[in-house]
């Protein structure tokens, strides 16, 4: 079969049964994956000999593979090719053997696995491990000559114009074998943080920047996705020569380096955003490290850090994934309740499935480790910031005092003198004074913002949790938290005892109904759950409507006005599947983006001949799981994709809903309809009659599900009709923009209607079905309830007003709204009030079109 192996052996020292062994190897024909010696005759034959013959093998391979080459030519054989790679398989097993090589052996080895480097991964990329072990096992007993010095830094050459975190390691632990005395720092010059760290490093004593040099390269040697107990345990030994807390400082100042970009590619596929393989590796390892603190500051430096780690970069996916795992396994591991603060914010801000995912293990890590459930533990480990009661913290300096106030969303801090006059700022005395005060108090004020919605959407998710608590943790987690209890005395509480059920909010000191009447028969044995309007008569949800608008209290979500979804006469035709948000045309990126802030499971469409699995959420208190249908739409790449192939828009299909361990189903990336794929035995992928899906559960899908819509749909696009948009889509766009209220619409109406009559514009405005009408000096306007979009009358002339970043707050700050949240009602509001005074607009890009 491989006449081209009936070449003659030229190597002297090979004996005749050497060879024969070796072109046995080669006659054989046995595919072999993984590699094992054993399946071949003459491998058994190699592992009987004794030592001495084994090398006489060993080097008569070496023989073999040098007279037959690996290289691709015009007149390629793969027979040839396929026999040379198995044989210097075989070789590099042999080479795991301990033969008695002598020095020239050795020396043959090394340059051969150099000279094989242009073989794309076949020889000495894996077999390094085989040349470091020749090596060291030849150094046991012999001494470092001249000449092999030679093939050993001809070898470290070869090796080091490889960019990689395992080529490092080779050269590091080469170097280690020659008996380098120089010490070896393992970073890449190049990103910022490393050039830092090598710079802060060569200025230390040797025997520090040893230990650094240790230190590093032993987080350089770790693998895996979480380090073991003995890898943790080796660290103390450099900890202790370097010092914890100069350690721990160091790595402050590092970390927060890490986000900024390199200056300069490396290769033409790299992009300066991204962290060099080795730099990345050693920060995953110090990162594990920090587990070892309770520092405050080090569990904030690793959130930072996560967050630069999955900053995503187009094209290629997160910057170092590998080093924002690190970070959420830190925290979930370090002693104290610091780390599960952070995580609950990353929660928030990092969104990938990926790291939701990692994040949710590290919250199971902490509270398998106090024995907790993973939410106890996150509703437990909530800091209080120096608050000494909810929402408020003071402090003194001798005479001046500051106070920390936590209003609604909102946190404010203002200086003030003994005599109650109030200051722009802490007075330069005093920060010199007590600088280290006021830096705690501006950490405190830093932290409470990003707490606060991270708190915000946790409570808000609590819905579908079906979670209760009893009337003292609740109250202790709640209520009476310094911070969480400026949420939660916001919000309605539904509470039970025996017989005895109540409604009711915190005011005045105490828990109150909505006729303002205290509950007073709250004690230990009652239960706590939040209340939703879908379980309340609807005179009941009105009636607390008007006691939020009343009592100008804002929630910090929709939960009075929340948004009720009821199966309709056409969901109860089609029985297994809503077609009530299908049809629609949604900006994929965004859509994307809003599926993971609400705990969907979604995968980006790309132009490939793949299939996708639906938008999906997992109901797992429910034993459910719920399937958004959709598509990627076009079949031109650059014009339906962007430069990555990723499809820029998307079509909406049916809501369905699934017991959680039902087949999934899959579609093509470009469309085709969904099919069921069963694995492992899987149940049958049978969707379940909407009647059968409890009412809260469907609600609740049903708002994400308009939620997506009314924020990706490209007819909320005010600039498509001037441009912005593709022309294909401009009747759907036109459609959705003027068209039929959503549910969520609806309750904006609903509060328009209460909010209207108290706005100082409300002679000027009106409501009708689908619109807030405001009457201006040049024009009258139609602003969308739903789209936000605007209709000029006599004759329904479209007007293209873009929001500014402002535009969310200048309704919130001209009136009271009784919840946050709602960015398109902040931005309907605030066109009100520009369009009212038409006269005043001096924008050139909206008055030209008032005169068209």
């Amino acid at each position: 079969m491989f006449n081209f192996l009936k070449s003659k052996f030229t190597n002297a020292s090979a004996n005749s049964e050497s060879e024969e062994l070796v072109e046995e190897f080669a006659r054989q024909d046995v595919r072999s994956y993984p590699f094992d010696l054993k399946k071949f005759t003459a491998g058994v034959k190699f592992q009987n000999a004794d030592p001495q013959a084994q090398r006489t093998i060993i080097m008569a391979m070496l023989a073999w593979i040098q007279q037959h080459p690996l290289r691709r030519h015009p007149h390629f054989d793969q027979n040839a090719w396929q026999v040379g790679w198995k044989m210097r398989q075989a070789f590099l097993h042999m080479l795991k053997r301990k033969a008695p090589l002598d020095e020239q052996d050795v020396i043959a080895i090394l340059n051969w696995s150099a000279a094989e480097s242009g073989v794309p991964g076949y020889t000495y990329l894996s077999g390094m491990p085989q040349m470091i072990k020749i090596v060291g096992d030849y150094l046991k007993e012999n001494e470092m000559s001249v000449d092999l010095t030679s093939a050993i830094d001809h070898l470290i050459k070869v090796i080091d114009s490889e960019r990689g975190v395992e080529p490092r390691r080779w050269v590091l632990r080469l170097k280690e074998l020659e008996g380098d005395t120089e010490i070896n720092l393992p970073l890449v010059a190049g990103d910022v943080w490393a050039d830092t760290a090598l710079n802060d490093l060569r200025t230390l004593d040797a025997k520090i920047q040893t230990a650094w040099a240790e230190l590093l390269l032993y987080c350089l040697r770790a693998t895996g996705s979480a380090p073991s107990s003995k890898w943790l345990k080796g660290i103390d030994k450099y900890l202790d020569t370097i010092g914890s807390q100069y350690f721990f400082n160091t790595l402050l100042h590092w970390f927060a380096l890490a986000d900024k970009p390199r200056a300069t590619v490396s290769n033409r596929y790299d992009n300066v955003q991204t962290l060099l393989p080795v730099n990345a590796d050693i920060l995953k390892g110090l990162a594990w490290v920090c587990s070892k603190s309770d520092d405050p500051e080090i569990a904030r430096a690793l959130t930072t850090l996560a967050v630069s780690a999955y900053k995503k970069i187009p094209g290629s996916g997160p910057r170092a994934g590998k080093v924002g795992n690190a970070c959420f396994w830190a925290l979930g591991n370090m002693p104290g309740s610091e780390g599960v603060a952070q995580l609950s914010i990353l929660k928030i801000k990092v969104k990938t499935n990926t790291a939701q995912k990692v994040i949710a293990n590290a919250l199971e890590i902490a509270a398998k480790r106090t024995g907790i459930t993973a939410e106890e533990i996150e509703e437990m480990s909530v800091p209080t910031y120096g608050l000494e009661e909810v929402g408020l913290r003071r402090d003194e300096f001798d005479e001046i005092g500051s106070e920390l106030r936590v209003n609604g969303s909102e946190v404010e801090q203002a200086w003030t003198r003994k005599d109650a006059k109030r200051l722009a700022s802490a007075p330069k005395s005093l920060k010199e004074k007590h600088p280290e005060e006021l830096k705690e108090i501006s950490q405190a004020v830093k932290d409470i913002r990003k707490m606060l919605p991270a708190q915000r959407d946790r409570i808000d998710n609590l819905f579908l949790q079906q979670k209760q608590w009893t009337y003292g943790s609740w109250q202790a987690r709640y209520i009476d938290h310094p911070l969480v209890g400026t949420i939660a005395r916001r919000l309605i509480w539904k509470f039970s005892k025996d017989d005895k059920a109540a409604s009711a909010i915190w005011s005045d000191g105490r828990m109150v109904g909505r006729d303002g009447k205290p509950v007073d028969w709250l004690d230990d044995s009652t239960m706590v759950e939040l209340w939703h309007p879908i379980h309340t008569e609807s005179n009941v949800v009105l009636e607390w409507r008007q006691w939020l608008m009343e009592h100008e209290i804002r929630q910090p979500f929709k939960q009075a006005y929340r948004e009720i979804y009821l199966l309709t006469d056409a969901e109860l035709n089609t029985r297994v599947y809503s077609n009530r948000y299908a049809a629609h045309i949604l900006r994929q990126h965004q859509f994307n983006s809003l599926c993971a802030a609400k705990g969907w499971k979604n995968s980006l469409r790309l132009m490939v001949d793949d299939t996708f699995p639906p938008a999906t959420k997992i109901l797992p208190q429910w034993s459910l799981r719920a399937e958004y249908w959709i598509e990627g739409i076009g079949d031109q790449f650059g014009t339906d994709t962007n430069e990555t192939g990723t499809y820029l828009y998307l079509t909406t299909d049916q809501v369905r809903f699934y017991r959680v361990d039902a087949a999934e189903n899959h579609a093509h990336a470009g469309g085709g309809g969904y099919l069921t794929r069963r694995w492992f035995g899987a149940a049958n992928a049978e969707p379940l009659p909407l009647e059968e899906i409890p009412p809260l559960v469907f609600s609740e899908i049903m708002r994400d599900v308009d939620m997506f819509v009314g924020v990706a749909s490209v007819g909320n696009d005010p600039t498509w009709m001037d441009g912005g948009g593709d022309a294909r889509y401009q009747d759907y766009w036109h459609n959705y923009s003027f068209g039929e209220l959503t549910e969520s619409s609806k309750t904006r109406k609903q509060v328009l209607e209460a909010l209207v009559p108290r706005l100082k514009i409300a002679e000027r405005c009106k409501l009708t079905n689908k619109f807030l009408v405001v009457r201006g000096d040049i024009r009258t306007y139609k602003i969308h309830l739903g789209s936000g979009n605007i209709l000029m009358e006599p004759n329904d002339q479209y007007l293209c007003i873009v929001p500014s970043r402002r535009s969310g707050e200048m309704g919130r700050d001209k009136l009271f709204v009784p919840f946050e949240g709602d960015q398109m009602l902040a931005i309907i509001l605030s066109k009100a009030f520009l369009l009212a005074e038409d006269k005043k607009i001096t924008d050139t890009t909206i008055t030209r079109q008032l005169k068209r």
